[in-house]
């Protein structure tokens, strides 16, 4: 038998729920983002925005690159908004080839595929994986280096790193509190990932190489360009 008490008991927890759910939705409905930091940038032109000439380094048009795209063609469109991939090489003959993949939305759906991932989906053995860092004459750029091999033949080291809205970032907790901080102020985060590698035995002389394309392409690059593609300020 339900008594008196009971039934205002059964009332206020019926109305304590649907207040809940109601501050829930104007919770979500307050933090959503809506609107999307590449408007406020303005737009991405990834084959103007890198030059294909700088330092001791040109536009290899001549041997096939080689670069491993993870994806198939649909997929790459699906996930992001452009993709620009290059090989370049100097007066020695020593070829570095560039990958960059830009989505202009970086929720859930819609995230980054990091090479440590990529690289294993294709067939190649991953050796090893480190943080690490470039020095450039405008600043640091956080880094990850992965060692990889396809075969027993193909050796290639890589190095990468990610740039959120303004942001160099190695992914993980740092990256998602730059995505909270973005969707607090009701902003849909961009994302970009930058990938350089070459074919080489040793490891270390590959990095060393990577650092002085890293080097000269990033100086030859404009301030704003800077911003968005290595996430350096100067």
């Amino acid at each position: 038998m339900t008594t008196p008490s009971s039934l205002r008991l059964e009332q206020k927890r019926a109305v304590l729920a649907l207040l809940v759910m109601v501050m829930a939705a104007v919770l979500a409905w307050i933090i959503t983002p809506t609107h999307r930091l590449a408007a406020m940038h303005g737009s991405m032109d990834l084959e103007a925005f890198v030059p294909k000439q700088f330092g001791e380094w040109r536009l290899d048009t001549a041997t096939f690159s080689g670069i491993v795209n993870p994806q198939q063609e649909a997929q790459l469109k699906a996930l992001y908004s452009q993709t620009l991939s290059r090989t370049y090489v100097n007066g020695r003959g020593q070829r570095v080839m560039l990958s960059i993949a830009y989505g202009e939305d970086q929720r859930d759906a819609m995230q980054l595929h990091y090479p440590e991932v990529c690289y294993p989906a294709q067939g190649f053995q991953l050796k090893s994986k480190r943080i690490d860092a470039i020095q450039v004459a405008e600043g640091q750029i956080p880094v990850r280096r992965l060692e990889t091999s396809f075969g027993g033949q193909r050796f290639e080291p890589v190095t990468y790193w990610t740039v959120i809205g303004d942001r160099a970032t190695l992914g993980g907790l740092d990256k998602k509190f730059i995505e909270i901080g973005y969707g607090m102020k009701g902003v849909i985060v961009d994302g970009l990932l930058f990938r350089v590698s070459s074919i080489d035995r040793d490891t270390s002389a590959a990095f060393q190489l990577q650092d002085r394309f890293v080097n000269e392409l990033v100086s030859a690059m404009t301030p704003a360009h800077r911003r968005r593609l290595a996430g350096l300020s100067q």
